[in-house]
């Protein structure tokens, strides 16, 4: 693994749970980092100051990343604050409401494209400026899900379609951005549990279900996931573009 010291990380969706897990174990690795958020500014100043408490620097930025001028100006000025970017990791997105295929509309529709892909497309195309600055390597991790493998359960049929996107995203980018000498993976979480995601969309009785099926016998925790994407930014000179890494306790193996 490669030292991540003063390395420069944005992370999206960093508030609280899985983005703010990641932020706190890239400022635990030494990197500078980002916090995007949407909404929550008192949860996303709380994780940046948890963050500074590391010994490292990091401010919060607010924007709507499915408006492009909102998301344009996010990126140039977290990158103005870092000095650059090393180290993107695309997290936000949300399922926004379970909806099955004869409930589906237009709007809806295109809602769920906007906050899960073109959010991302948006924050990566004015990223990669910085990105390919960096003659040692550059690493982005996309956030997909096991709905993305799997399908997802009822009600999760355009969620699903846009995290199974996510990971031909990822490997149509990494060709493309290889030759840069730019990493890019993705992470598949299956079960995460004490997530606003699953407070919103999981009842009780569903994740208990699930947990039934695991393997390992457990869900997920934001840790989980923290560690698997700090890993892959630590590998910024590495071998592994392109790929998925599923973390689901076993239910599903790709």
């Amino acid at each position: 693994m490669g030292n991540l010291k003063n390395k420069k990380a944005l992370i999206t969706g960093a508030g609280q749970g899985i983005g703010q897990a990641i932020a706190l174990s890239l400022a635990g690795a030494g990197c500078d980092v980002a916090i995007h958020y949407r909404s929550n500014r008192e949860l996303a100043q709380a994780n940046a100051d948890a963050a500074k408490a590391k010994g490292v620097r990091a401010n919060i930025f607010q924007a709507d990343l499915t408006n492009e001028k909102s998301a344009v100006a996010m990126v140039a000025d977290a990158a103005k604050f870092l000095g650059g970017i090393d180290i993107l990791v695309n997290n936000a997105g949300d399922l926004l409401k379970r909806k099955r295929l004869n409930e589906i509309d237009l709007e809806f529709w295109s809602k769920i494209y906007d906050v899960n892909m073109t959010s991302m497309m948006l924050v990566t195309r004015e990223s990669l400026p910085y990105l390919e600055k960096n003659t040692g390597g550059a690493s982005v991790v996309n956030m997909s899900s096991l709905a993305g493998r799997k399908g997802g359960h009822p009600g999760s049929l355009a969620y699903s379609t846009c995290k199974g996107a996510v990971i031909t995203w990822t490997r149509a980018l990494s060709n493309e951005l290889a030759p840069k000498g730019i990493r890019v993976n993705s992470i598949a979480p299956g079960l995460i549990l004490g997530t606003s995601f699953h407070n919103t969309h999981t009842t009780k009785e569903s994740a208990d279900a699930t947990i039934a099926t695991l393997p390992l016998g457990r869900a997920g925790t934001t840790d989980d996931i923290a560690r698997v994407v700090t890993f892959l930014a630590s590998e910024y000179d590495g071998f592994i573009s392109g790929a998925t890494i599923d973390i689901n306790g076993g239910i599903y193996c790709a």
